[in-house]
C-alpha cells in the first residue's frame, strides 16, 4: 500500500468510513503488536498497547499530516506507548516459553523456543533507546531513514545506537552461553 493509498484511507476514516478504518487496523495491527511485544517482552502488555495505540490513532487521526508516512506516525505512537508502559512498570512479567511461537518437530520447537527466550531476555537487558532501534530494524524491518522518521532522531544517531545495541546484545547473549553472529 503506497503513501497516497494510506492518505486516502485516512481521509475516508476522518469522514467516518468504518471500512477504511478496518483496512488500516488490518494492515498495522500485527506490526504494532510485534513492536510492543519486543519492547515490553510480554504478550498481554503488547495486546493492551496495541489496543491503546489504535484508540489513540482513532482519536488523533485529525492530527496526522499526510506529508509524512502513515506507518512512521503509527509506529511512533506504538513506540511511545510501549516506552510509557515500560516506565510505569505495568505487569513486567518475564518472557515465558508460551510467548514464543515455533513450528516443526518437538526438538526444533524446543530449540526455537529456547533461542527466542534468550533473544528476548537479551533485548530486555538493553536500555530503551537501544532496544527500540534494534526492534524497529531487525524485528519490524524498518530502514535507517524510516527509524529516523519514526523516532524523530537523526539517521546518524540511529546508526550509532544500532551499532551499540548490537554490541550490547552480542555481549548479553554470549554471557548467557548463546553464540550468534550479529
Amino acid at each position: 500500500m503506497g503513501n497516497w493509498q494510506e492518505t486516502e484511507l485516512v481521509e475516508r476514516c476522518r469522514k467516518g468510513d468504518r471500512q477504511a478504518l478496518g483496512e488500516l487496523l488490518g494492515k498495522y495491527e500485527k506490526p504494532v503488536y510485534n513492536v510492543a511485544f519486543r519492547i515490553l517482552g510480554n504478550r498481554d502488555d503488547a495486546a493492551d498497547i496495541t489496543q491503546s495505540v489504535f484508540l489513540k490513532v482513532f482519536e488523533k487521526l485529525d492530527q496526522y499530516k499526510p506529508e509524512y508516512r502513515f506507518f512512521s506516525w503509527i509506529y511512533r505512537i506504538a513506540v511511545n506507548e510501549s516506552i510509557n508502559q515500560n516506565k510505569q512498570g505495568w505487569r513486567q512479567k518475564p518472557f515465558s516459553e508460551k510467548d514464543s511461537a515455533a513450528a516443526g518437530t518437538p526438538e526444533s520447537e524446543f530449540e526455537a523456543s529456547k533461542l527466542s527466550r534468550e533473544i528476548q531476555g537479551g533485548l530486555m537487558t538493553l536500555g530503551e533507546n537501544y532496544r527500540t532501534v534494534l526492534v524497529l530494524r531487525h524485528f519490524s524491518g524498518l530502514s535507517y531513514r524510516e527509524i529516523s522518521d519514526t523516532l524523530d532522531i537523526p539517521e546518524k544517531t540511529v546508526k550509532s545506537r544500532l551499532y551499540s545495541a548490537r554490541q550490547m546484545m552480542k555481549q548479553s547473549l554470549e554471557s548467557r552461553g548463546v553464540l550468534l553472529s550479529l
